[in-house]
């Protein structure tokens, strides 16, 4: 530690530090726009300048070492004088504009000129013009002129986002930031740059002059998508949400969000929105009131119920769901006599028994410093962006990140070691790892895996997983969705007790790990979601749920829903025109009060910020009245609080979490195989589409990244061989169906797969998300 005063107050903090982090820990304010604490000292903006006793000039505060016995002063006339002097050149060229800018009332800029800004300005020649630039859908860039170079979006791209999408072209008053590689800003984390420029030069395209920071009610949400739980500012006007930004929450999502998180509100006023109770009548959906559709709801379960039995009700309820949502959907089933009950929407390998909680077995923080990883299965840059950042940033520290997958994928992410493999093949390749890590331990190899080789990958992979101190294996959604998750599983288990590393899982949704710990999942001899809907029931409800974008096999489960005699939705937006025969108006996240369960286990309540829309009521208070209409015991509670402490009354989550679930299932090969000449399909969940509420922001879809989703992926032979080009249709056949897709060669991906992407409209007409394809010219 090293020992220094600054204005007076003496303070040990570590050695390397800058004076900046010193002047932090006494909370001393030193002005500054290009120190982040997140990102890379650049030293451009200079307004950081400070005293330091016996140095006759003027010293950047965010690029001086401490030294023992510094003695630094940040309010005396040299340190003051400096900064002023900063503030009038930074002004030269910046326009005048502060009435109508965008940033008006939040502008770092703007604070800093009323403190160290002169009145006047002794500069007369013109000023600079930057021409404005069009990113893309999400980010403006139209007053690139306010622009002071502070390039804190260039860093963040370079070392959060990882990948450097703008930079600084020119010299001097030249200078101007622009896109490197492409005319768009495409990156999953883009919004960030937002609220890091400390300048206006960059703001939100959906914000865009629609309100001023001081007409906004603020309240603190969580984010309902990825299982991250990103802590959220949401911020309304009118009973409206105008805007989302992060809460820095430095053991969840730091002060980061995605821009599913940030933008993804767009829907919540969009024109899909369900607002009031609908029924079925002559083939048509029409508008009732509650009272009509809640009587027509309890009368057909009852009848339903009595005709046939309580096997005969189906719930499928997403994992996007609240953790009061969950707990009543469950009671409400059980106390119907129905065994039915899951959220595993996309798995479609149950054979291994269900105990325990599946969490990420560490805190998300420490994935930040792990000495080696080895993920399974994940597109993980669009299955989890926070997470994907966090690895990015270990890889960067020297971690050794390793990769099991059919596509070659590195989310930007500096891949030691990838094991590429058509899906058919990962039970064996994973194999090949554990053959390898018993061959370096010198132990015998399982039994199960007999005639299983190592290779040289397997063996790099084994190695980085014995050193080190911190070492984790991930199983991603794509190995959780797996046809042969289990095997996955027992073999990830056996690698992670000889290695003693951790195993973890990246759970799919918002509340997976919430449905595990109020045990949503099917009772005693009942069915979980594939056989729910590969052995029909009479009457499904479908909590938060559009089975032709969320399931493992889409087309049986529209087929299902096509055969049911009753299917009631309850949705936040108007679904199932095709099969629903009732549907219910629930409230998004921030129309209601609720808990989320995070990867780590954290669990995190919220509150609501708007009203809800139209007639449209929160989940929870829904199924409280279902219950009670029906007689059922237990259902009346005065709010969300009540129903989250019963339903966690009696979960000790954190002995629930104290160790990924260790299932003990024999060791096997895999048995999957791939018909003669057919490819692979693998399927990735277009971050875009993972949830409704996404799925309907209407300026996602707009991006690059959306409008890829809507292509099937191939590798390079396959492409030549047809003599394809981009863009080109190609008809792609899995069992008796076929659909056509625009095609888009896929370098990344294995020579006998072709990736097509789920929750797709056309996606849907397809089969389970693994598969043989058969692929031709159209």
């Amino acid at each position: 530690m090293v020992e220094l005063e600054i204005d007076g107050k003496k303070v040990k903090v570590p050695e390397g530090s800058m004076v900046i982090q010193a002047a932090h820990k006494v909370n001393t304010y030193i002005p500054h726009f290009c120190y982040h604490k997140k990102l890379s000292i650049a030293a451009n903006c200079r307004m950081c300048l400070i005293e330091v006793e016996n140095i006759p000039k003027a010293l950047p505060a965010c690029s001086t070492l401490v030294s023992s016995g510094m003695v630094v002063r940040t309010t005396s006339d040299k340190a003051v004088k400096a900064q002023q002097s900063v503030m009038e050149f930074l002004l030269i060229n910046h326009p005048l504009d502060c009435p109508i800018c965008d940033q008006g009332g939040e502008c770092q800029l703007q604070d800093l000129a009323v403190g160290y800004g002169k009145s006047s300005s002794r500069y007369s020649e013109e000023k600079r013009i930057v021409f404005h630039k069009n990113v893309g859908p999400l980010i403006s860039m139209e007053e690139m002129t306010r622009c002071i170079h502070c390039t804190r979006c260039v860093r963040f791209g370079q070392e959060v986002a990882g990948i450097m999408e703008l930079g600084m072209l020119g010299r001097g008053e030249h200078s101007e930031i622009a896109t490197f590689l492409s005319s768009t800003v495409d990156s999953e984390l883009s919004g960030n740059m937002i609220d890091l420029c400390p300048v206006g030069a960059i703001t939100s395209k959906l914000f865009h002059y629609s309100a001023r920071s001081w007409e906004l009610s603020h309240g603190h949400s969580v984010s309902p998508h990825d299982s991250v739980g990103s802590n959220l500012i949401v911020q309304a006007k009118n009973n409206r949400v105008m805007r989302v930004l992060p809460l820095e929450n430095e053991e969840i999502n730091e002060c980061w969000i995605s821009d599913k998180d940030r933008f993804s509100y767009e829907a919540l006023n969009s024109a899909e929105r369900l607002t009031q109770p609908m029924l079925r009548r002559d083939g048509r959906l029409y508008e009732v009131d509650w009272e009509t559709a809640l009587t027509f709801v309890t009368n057909n379960l009852q009848n339903i119920k009595t005709a046939y039995g309580s096997k005969e009700i189906a719930t499928i309820v997403s994992p996007h769901s609240t953790l009061e949502e969950l707990f009543l959907l469950k009671r409400l089933t059980r106390e119907l006599g129905s065994a039915n009950l899951d959220f595993r929407l996309r798995q479609s390998d149950f054979s291994m028994p269900s105990q325990g909680v599946p969490w990420l077995g560490m805190p998300l923080a420490m994935l930040s410093g792990v000495d080696a990883a080895f993920v399974i299965g994940s597109f993980l840059r669009y299955d989890h962006p926070l997470i994907a950042a966090r690895l990015r940033q270990a890889a960067a520290s020297g971690a050794k990140v390793s990769l099991l997958h059919a596509s070659a994928d590195d989310s930007f992410i500096h891949i030691k070691n990838k094991i590429l493999a058509p899906p058919s093949a990962w039970v064996d390749s994973l194999a090949s790892v554990a053959v390898a890590l018993a061959e370096i331990r010198g132990i015998t190899s399982p039994a199960g895996l007999t005639g299983v080789q190592s290779n040289t990958t397997a063996k790099h992979i084994s190695d980085s997983l014995l050193n080190g101190r911190c070492r984790v294996i991930l199983l991603g959604t794509s190995a959780v969705s797996h046809p042969e998750f289990s095997k996955l599983y027992s073999i990830a288990q056996w690698i992670a007790q000889t290695s003693d590393a951790t195993l973890g899982f990246l759970p799919e949704a918002a509340n997976t790990i919430g449905a595990y710990l109020v045990d949503a999942l099917p009772g005693d001899g009942g069915a979980d979601a594939a056989q729910a809907f590969s052995s029909p029931r009479r009457l499904y409800i479908l909590f938060n749920v559009e089975p032709q974008f969320d399931v493992a096999n889409p087309q049986q489960a529209c087929a299902a829903l096509a055969q049911a005699d009753i299917v009631i939705a309850l949705s936040s937006f108007k679904i199932g025109a095709d099969y629903a025969d009732v549907l219910l108006p629930i409230s998004p996240f921030t129309e209601t009060d609720g808990t989320f369960v995070n990867a780590q286990g954290t669990v995190q309540p919220f509150s609501s910020v708007v009203r809800p829309l139209g007639e449209s009521r929160p989940g929870w208070k829904v199924l409280s009245a279902l219950g009670n209409l029906l007689g059922l015991h237990n259902f009346s509670y005065a709010n969300a609080k009540e129903v989250a402490a019963t339903a966690l009354g009696r979960v000790d989550v954190q002995s629930c979490l104290s160790n990924v679930p260790m299932r003990h299932i024999p060791l096997e090969r895999g048995t999957l195989m791939r018909s003669p000449g057919a490819f692979e399909r693998i399927s990735d969940v277009s971050i875009y589409d993972a949830d409704s509420l996404v799925r309907r922001a209407s300026s996602l879809h707009m991006t690059r990244v959306s409008k890829a989703s809507l292509h099937a992926f191939l590798p390079t032979i396959l492409f030549k061989k047809l003599g394809l080009r981009e863009g080109d249709a190609i008809r792609v056949q899995q069992g008796e169906t076929s659909v056509m897709l625009p095609a888009m060669h896929d370098a990344k991906l294995h020579d006998v797969v072709v990736r097509v992407p789920a929750a797709t409209y056309v996606a849907a007409r397809l089969g389970s998300l693994f598969g043989d394809l058969r692929v031709e010219k159209a």
